[in-house]
């Protein structure tokens, strides 16, 4: 009886859904025989990325996208809410598994050719997917919205800020404003949760598409190049000698993705979920924020380069990145796919992994983190409260004036010596303030103090106006007594 009801339902799906016509000649396409196991880290990403959606539409019927409610709605999560540790520590870990596995399977193409002839656009999508993904972690710091997140974001803000003309606008499309709050987390939920999520799955049913359309790649063979007026009928060809996709390959992608979904499990189990560590605030002196792994290189980077850099790092630096691997399908579409005849691509992937790890490394153990003590340990050096540089006459020297010392006990009580130093003194995250006067004007520094920019977070909401009035005064006096201060581009035209 259950059988011939089964039976019935099965017939009646089938003759409405027609999935014998639709799906089942997609599961018996022919691949070329040797697709081995090097062939499973797409089906192991995908996997990674359904763990991530489920998990995610978990975690959202509890977290709260609001300043005052995400953290504790994290905090409720990790401690009161059941299972809901193992849910977060699974949504992060699938999530790093993803970008691994993302990385090595676009390695593995790399290497083995597949994105020439005729598969260019294969590979453009999957370039597409990568920028998705790793927006995705970005995105997914934000949503932790502990301290970590806060600087995250405003370096995010930072760089989108550079761009020529339309930079404020972007700014202030991303935050919902001139500064980090309510809007910003608001606009970061809608992104991870509905935009990127959406543009993903589109470009991943594509990539699929493009994966069927154009069949996947044989294994390369030494000596044997592609050759556009030739490549199809070979193909072909070899696709008569093939094997069916299901079952005699699938069996290694469905092998290959349970392994890594016990693994994804065991290491959510074992070690927890991350964070959040510390509710957001760019005042406390225990603060020393890092992004998650995957952006370390780019951390350390920043950190190593001088100021002068600062903006090619930041904008030009991931464009070109982006812009190179979108280039190579054209640029060597045809000639050998095997790694063993291609030196150069060998070359070029272990100088990026190598690069990627020591940059990774140096982030994780990066010496010029803030000194958390210097805002009461390393006092104003003396030179700069005894005498206001004059340029008419130098020789006199008097104190500064009441606001302007009030300014220099703003700068030291507010932790500003932690990541700025005074004559050397200090913290060296941020540039040296020893001669900051003669860089930038009085309008500058009062939006630079209240906006943020670069790594420095927007401190509008921290300092009251008379503080960043005193704060900016003090600032104005750190010239060298011979050089003027700096000029807006106004006061300088005829």
């Amino acid at each position: 009886m259950m059988r011939r009801w089964l039976w019935s339902t099965g017939a009646w799906l089938e003759h409405r859904l027609g999935l014998k016509d639709s799906v089942w000649p997609m599961m018996r396409h022919p691949v070329p025989r040797g697709a081995n196991w090097w062939y499973v880290f797409g089906s192991a990403t995908m996997t990674l990325l359904i763990i991530q959606i489920v998990t995610g539409i978990c975690l959202a019927l509890v977290y709260v996208p609001s300043p005052d409610q995400a953290f504790e709605s994290l905090e409720y999560l990790n401690y009161h809410q059941y299972m809901g540790w193992f849910l977060r520590a699974l949504h992060y870990w699938a999530a790093t598994g993803m970008v691994c596995m993302l990385f090595v399977h676009l390695t593995q193409v790399f290497l083995f050719g597949a994105f020439k002839y005729p598969r260019e656009l294969t590979w453009i999508v999957g370039v597409g997917l990568l920028a998705c993904t790793l927006f995705m972690g970005f995105s997914g710091q934000v949503l932790r919205w502990d301290q970590d997140a806060y600087w995250g974001v405003g370096v995010g803000a930072s760089m989108a800020g550079r761009v020529p003309i339309i930079g404020p606008q972007v700014v202030e499309l991303l935050l919902g404003g001139t500064q980090i709050g309510a809007p910003t987390l608001s606009r970061f939920f809608a992104l991870h949760v509905f935009v990127v999520p959406g543009l993903l799955i589109s470009l991943l049913v594509l990539h699929l598409y493009l994966v069927l359309r154009k069949g996947i790649s044989e294994p390369p063979v030494p000596g044997k190049p592609v050759d556009p007026k030739t490549y199809e009928a070979e193909y072909e060809e070899k696709l008569k000698g093939g094997e069916p996709f299901f079952p005699d390959s699938m069996w290694r992608d469905a092998i290959f993705s349970f392994l890594t979904i016990l693994v994804a499990v065991g290491v959510a189990a074992y070690l927890g979920p991350y964070g959040p560590r510390s509710v957001p605030d760019p005042t406390l002196i225990q603060a020393n924020p890092r992004p998650d792994w995957y952006f370390l290189w780019l951390f350390a980077l920043l950190a190593l380069s001088p100021p002068e850099a600062e903006t090619f790092i930041m904008l030009v630096l991931p464009v070109l990145l982006f812009g190179i691997l979108i280039v190579i399908p054209f640029v060597s579409n045809t000639g050998e796919r095997s790694w063993r005849r291609r030196p150069i691509a060998v070359l070029s992937v272990i100088s990026v992994f190598v690069t990627f790890v020591v940059l990774t490394y140096l982030g994780f153990t990066s010496p010029w983190s803030p000194e958390m003590e210097a805002w009461s340990a390393t006092t104003v050096p003396e030179n700069m409260i005894q005498w206001t540089p004059d340029l008419k006459k130098p020789e006199d020297k008097h104190t500064l004036s009441p606001v302007q010392l009030q300014g220099a006990v703003v700068l030291q009580n507010k932790n500003c010596r932690n990541c700025h130093a005074l004559d050397g003194k200090g913290g060296h995250r941020g540039p040296d303030l020893t001669d900051v006067a003669t860089r930038l004007t009085r309008d500058e520094l009062i939006r630079q103090v209240i906006q943020g920019g670069g790594n420095m977070p927007a401190y509008g909401k921290q300092l009251k106006p008379a503080e960043v009035d005193a704060l900016v005064d003090f600032l104005g006096t750190l010239r060298p007594k011979d050089q003027p201060g700096a000029r807006s581009s106004a006061s300088l035209s005829p």
